[in-house]
């Protein structure tokens, strides 16, 4: 199961991405916020695997607020402003969904989300054996 989270300054950007989430047996919506002050204190007191986090917000922008998190959490940017895409990716989002997002693209982005947790080794004890390389492939050594 997937745990995510949403920051969102506007109410119907929070509503249409629950809708979504919602659609999605693998995804459990952990919790939601208008307020990127207030959702710092919630990330610290209930860590999710995914958010999905606006950029332009009042007090905070996406973008500060990626930069004070943990690297546990990966992030999806939603946001009306393809101009921070590239910042955006910088930081290492997962996605950068444009609004307004469609479900088929939300979806994708998901399942890019599911795809990386899916590809990391369950047992990451360093045995000599096996290894991942920079394109995050595993392979397995003979011998």
């Amino acid at each position: 199961m997937i745990r995510c989270a949403i920051i969102d300054d506007e109410p119907l950007a929070i509503k249409l991405l629950e809708t979504y989430i919602d659609k999605l047996d693998h995804v459990n919506l952990v919790w939601s916020h208008s307020n990127p002050l207030d959702a710092l204190t919630a990330i610290k007191e209930d860590a999710v695997d995914l958010l999905f986090l606006d950029i332009q917000m009042p007090e905070l922008s996406g973008i500060q607020f990626a930069k004070i998190i943990t690297d546990q959490t990966q992030i999806i940017f939603t946001t009306a402003y393809p101009e921070y895409a590239v910042e955006g990716f910088k930081l290492k989002a997962l996605d950068y969904l444009v609004k307004p997002i469609n479900l088929h693209r939300f979806i994708d982005a998901v399942d890019r989300f599911k795809k990386s947790k899916d590809n990391e080794l369950v047992d990451t004890k360093d045995d000599g054996r096996s290894y991942r390389d920079e394109r995050g492939f595993i392979g397995l050594k003979y011998g």
